[in-house]
C-alpha cells in the first residue's frame, strides 16, 4: 500500500433488503475514502443506515455490490477465510454496547483477541494494560465488567478495539447509551487514543456536537453520502 494510500475505499456500494415483498434500497451508491490517522464522523438519524454502511466496511455479512477495498486490497475478491484475516488483521469494532465479556476482568477482556493473534501473553497482557492506564482504568485491570461502570466498560471495549493495533476502527454510535458528562469523557479519550496509535476511526453518531471534534463529517441521508 502507498503511503498516501486511502486505508479505505469503497465505490458505488450499495446494498438492498426485501420486506414484504417489496425492495428497500439502504445504501444507493456509496463512494468514500479514509485516509490513514484520518478520523471521520459518519453522521444521520437513526435509521439512515449508517449501521449497514459499518457492517460493509467491517466486512460483517455479505449482500452488498460493488467494491470495498481495505489497505488496498478488494475484499470482494477474497473467499471468507480470507476476508476474515483481512478484518482480522486491518479492523477494530467499538459498538454502541460493550459486549465485554462477564466472566472476565478487564484486563482479561484486552488480552483475548491479542491470545486469538497469536501474540504472547506476557506481551498481551503488557499491552492490555498499557491500553486500560491510558483511559484511566489503571486501577481498574481486574474487575469484571459487572463491577465497572457504563463509561468504564465502554472504555474497556475501546482498549479491546485497539488491542491489535488495527488500521481501522469501525465505531458505532460508541457514546450513544451513556449520558452527556460521561460521553465527552469517554470520546475525548477515544479520540485521544486513536490518534496516538495512528489508526484511522469511521465513527457512526446521530450527536452534531459530538462529531463537530472529528476530522471530518460526511452525512448519510436516504442512502447516498452528502
Amino acid at each position: 500500500m502507498n503511503r498516501g494510500a486511502p486505508i479505505v475505499s469503497l465505490r458505488s456500494l450499495r446494498r438492498s433488503f426485501e420486506q414484504g415483498g417489496q425492495r428497500i434500497d439502504v445504501l444507493r451508491g456509496i463512494d468514500l475514502d479514509i485516509m490513514p490517522g484520518e478520523i471521520v464522523a459518519l453522521l444521520g438519524p437513526s435509521g439512515s443506515g449508517k449501521s449497514t454502511l459499518l457492517q460493509a466496511v467491517g466486512l460483517l455479512e455479505g449482500g452488498f455490490e460493488g467494491s470495498i477495498a481495505i489497505a488496498g486490497t478488494r475484499a470482494e475478491e477474497l473467499a471468507g477465510d480470507a476476508r476474515t484475516e483481512l478484518r482480522r488483521a486491518h479492523l477494530g469494532f467499538v459498538y454502541q454496547f460493550h459486549h465485554l465479556l462477564p466472566d472476565f476482568d478487564a484486563r482479561e477482556n484486552v488480552v483475548m483477541p491479542q491470545m486469538i493473534r497469536d501474540v504472547p501473553r506476557a506481551d498481551a497482557v503488557a499491552r492490555a494494560d498499557s491500553l486500560l492506564a491510558s483511559l484511566g482504568l489503571g486501577e481498574r485491570l481486574t474487575h469484571r465488567p459487572s463491577q465497572l461502570s457504563g463509561g468504564e466498560q465502554q472504555r474497556v471495549a475501546v482498549a479491546r478495539a485497539l488491542a491489535n493495533r488495527p488500521t481501522l476502527v469501525l465505531a458505532d454510535e460508541p457514546t450513544g447509551n451513556l449520558d452527556e458528562h460521561t460521553s465527552d469523557t469517554v470520546l475525548a479519550q477515544f479520540l485521544a487514543l486513536v490518534r496516538g496509535e495512528g489508526s484511522a476511526a469511521l465513527v457512526a453518531t446521530h450527536n452534531e456536537r459530538l462529531a463537530a471534534r472529528m476530522d471530518r463529517v460526511v452525512r448519510l441521508k436516504e442512502g447516498v453520502l452528502i
